[in-house]
């Protein structure tokens, strides 16, 4: 079965709701269509709930779903009935509501009458408003209902704020039927006769308004608008240039074909300059914008889908990188943000982006995905333009974020996160018993993350011939490495402590960080296997990934966001990891648990899911709120198709490793115009032979049809792995 890495796009249906996306904008709804007061559906757009009721009603009875017809990542297709009519046995009306999504929303209503006789019928759109910022929405904490004003006339109503900087204007327009009086100012009626064995048609457009200012949706009335024309302009080149698998695994290929029209989905463009490469935001429904971490690590692992994201993202991240000091941004000089936003909170109603830089761990993956797209050799002129952006990122860490050898971090104000790691619920970290760990804390992975920024930068100067910056840079990771494996290491546990908290104590829990950590290569040799058989012990390993609270530890819940769940990105950091360090059989066991997943969840991996035993439940259990699609759940399958086949490219020394370890049971697989060294190459692997064909690289760069030396064997070559790439390698 052929999986191109083509674009098409599907929204998503997790949990029994529909999303569709379009940039910054999205709508969550029932599979009916309907959207539903008191939940968190609603039609978004610049972080703004501008719709949170939008149901059709015939007759006043509700819609019955059939089908619904996914098309592109905007638009979906919603097919159903009515109840039967009075007489009847079965209802002879269909309902189609076509939806798009971009800017706003726009539906065309078919009404179509299977019955020999003209159906007279009142057609009811109850329509309300909040005009709510998305974390409000998204914490349970609405409570703007009484600041919107709602103005009605015959063909359209307006909800907005009581400012009036932020609202929604809805706009009724059906085949010259005449729109009803409203009786309730939330409320849209039409009176219709449907002709026997014909139809009626009608058009309803929500029009956002923001800092006072109306601008229609991308699609109105079956016309597609210059911006969604500009998007669909923009997929079909990315669906030109993605390279193509052929796999004789249906199910990877199912599970390639929707990560590939998730992140498509998911891609940003700057509506000021649309020809720069695009960004990816971290996720629907909630994260459908920039972020540090999440995009930085989302780019990292969709490298051999498309580099653009990475190139994309880290231009976006430089322009927006820290220049002042601001306590209530978290803002300092260097600093990568955590994340760009556009909603109109109470104290802030302006529609400008506002960027937060609560993340302790975004500098140093800026960093490192940096170093990544220079290993693969792809984007050099860029790669350039960005290094001192790259010493910048440093720099902070080095200035604002050092303290006794290690980058720690803590919240400026009690408006920032209180947890600043990649988990920062409140109560994400903890020790052993349960006890919530107090900031200002350092993370084990963010001291990996560092040491690899060091490592990568290490290698820019050496290109560079720059040995002073070289040797600056060689010494500071020897040296964060060393005071790691010495502080953070629990000897009588077998493991690393989670963190160091506001006194310096060890958090004792054990947890999937400690797997970053074998990802960035920090770890010291002799300590890996004990990590491993920790993280693939029934304690972590659920069957289905790792999970993020070992279910002995006093905060484990299963059903928690950070304390128990297992989240697909983390699990495939922790694999990769597990394959630098040489444990070919972990690896694959979490590889195979997430593609299996994948496929239970529609070939979808959501944001995360719960960390119930495979042993207990035989299919993954979902967790309620999970983002889907989500930039670095989509991402995760291209990155284990690639620890799989070990790809490893060093193109600045002209090498490049891939030696295939297929699962069994994976089947033939081959990639046509797959990146590397700025061209494309074909590559062929099959499971019984562990044997590649690599056609297409430059003359100058060597396949190595072997795996890459395992990082670190010993300490005195630790940051040369040119020195490494000399030595015989373990299998």
């Amino acid at each position: 079965m052929t999986s191109g890495w083509t674009f098409e796009g599907q929204p998503s249906a997790i949990g029994g709701a529909m999303t569709l996306v379009a940039g910054g904008s999205f709508c969550v709804s029932a599979r009916n269509g309907d959207i539903l007061p008191g939940s968190a559906q609603g039609i978004y757009y610049a972080d703004t709930r501008l719709l949170s009721h939008w149901e059709l009603r015939v007759d006043d009875s509700p819609i019955e779903e059939l089908q619904v017809l996914a098309g592109e990542p905007y638009h979906a297709t919603f097919v159903g009935r009515t109840s039967p009519r009075p007489g009847q046995a079965e209802s002879t009306l269909l309902i189609v509501r076509d939806r798009y999504v971009g800017g706003g929303l726009s539906e065309d209503i078919t009404i179509r009458n299977m019955s020999h006789e003209p159906a007279g019928c009142m057609v009811t759109l109850h329509i309300g408003s909040d005009v709510c910022d998305l974390f409000e929405v998204k914490t349970h904490r609405v409570h703007w209902v009484a600041d919107v004003t709602t103005v009605a006339d015959e063909r359209s109503l307006r909800m907005f704020s009581g400012s009036k900087a932020r609202g929604v204007r809805v706009i009724a327009k059906a085949d010259g039927t005449p729109v009803l009086p409203m009786i309730n100012p939330r409320l849209l009626v039409f009176r219709v006769v449907v002709p026997a064995r014909g139809e009626w048609a009608g058009c309803v457009q929500a029009n956002p308004i923001i800092d006072g200012i109306e601008t229609e949706p991308w699609y109105t009335e079956k016309q597609l608008s210059p911006a969604l024309v500009q998007r669909a302009g923009q997929l079909f080149e990315w669906d030109k240039r993605l390279p193509k698998v052929t796999t004789t695994n249906t199910a990877l290929a199912g599970i390639l074909r929707q990560s590939q029209k998730d992140l498509g989905a998911l891609r940003l463009f700057d509506p000021g300059q649309p020809e720069l490469p695009p960004t990816v935001a971290a996720g629907a429904p909630w994260f459908m914008t920039l972020f540090g971490r999440d995009s930085l690590l989302s780019s990292w692992m969709a490298l051999p889908l498309d580099p653009e994201l990475a190139h994309g993202t880290l231009g976006r991240l430089a322009a927006l990188q820290g220049t002042k000091v601001d306590p209530l941004t978290e803002e300092e000089p260097g600093k990568i943000m955590h994340e760009l936003r556009y909603g109109a909170r109470k104290d802030d109603r302006s529609a400008a982006g506002h960027a937060y830089y609560g993340s302790v761990d975004a500098s140093p993956l800026f960093v490192i995905l940096l170093g990544e797209l220079r290993r693969w050799g792809l984007h050099r002129a860029a790669v350039e333009r960005l290094i001192p952006h790259a010493d910048a990122a440093l720099e902070w860490i080095e200035r604002y974020g050092m303290r006794d050898g290690f980058l720690w971090y803590q919240r400026k104000t009690d408006q920032g996160l209180l947890n600043q790691g990649w988990k920062d619920s409140f109560d994400g970290i903890n020790f052993a018993d349960g006890t919530i760990a107090r900031p200002p804390i350092a993370l084990a992975e963010v001291q990996g993350y560092v040491y690899a920024a060091y490592i990568a930068r290490h290698y820019f100067a050496k290109e560079a011939r720059d040995t002073e910056t070289e040797q600056l840079y060689r010494q500071r990771a020897a040296e964060l490495r060393a005071r790691f494996n010495e502080r953070f290491w629990l000897p009588d546990r077998g493991y690393f402590a989670v963190g160091l908290d506001h006194e310096g104590r060890p958090i004792d829990a054990l947890a999937s960080n400690m797997g970053h950590c074998l990802w960035s290569g920090i770890v010291d040799r002799d300590k890996a296997p004990a990590v491993a058989g920790h993280l693939l012990s029934p304690r972590m390993f659920s069957g289905f990934g790792i999970r993020t609270l070992a279910s002995d530890m006093g905060a484990y819940n299963p059903m928690s966001y950070h304390n128990g769940s297992v989240w697909p990105h983390d699990s495939a950091l922790v694999a990769s990891g597990l394959m630098r360090y040489g444990f070919v059989e972990e690896a694959q066991r979490i590889a195979t648990g997430l593609l299996d997943a994948a496929r239970a969840f529609g070939d979808r991996l959501p944001e995360l899911f719960c960390g119930f035993d495979r042993a207990e439940f035989d299919l993954p259990v979902p967790y309620p709120t999970s983002c889907s699609p989500q930039a670095w759940a989509s991402a995760t399958p291209i990155q284990l198709l690639r620890l799989l086949l070990r790809v490893d490219p060093w193109v600045p020394s002209r090498r490049v490793w891939i030696a295939p370890v297929l699962p069994k049971g994976f089947g033939e697989l081959r990639i046509s115009g797959f990146p590397i060294a700025g061209t494309r190459v074909d590559l062929e692997a099959r499971e019984d032979s562990g044997e590649v064909h690599v056609d297409g690289l430059p003359e100058e760069v060597r396949l190595i049809a072997e795996p890459r030396p395992p990082a670190a064997l010993r300490r005195s070559s630790m940051c040369d792995r040119s020195e490494e790439s000399r030595r015989s390698p373990r299998a």
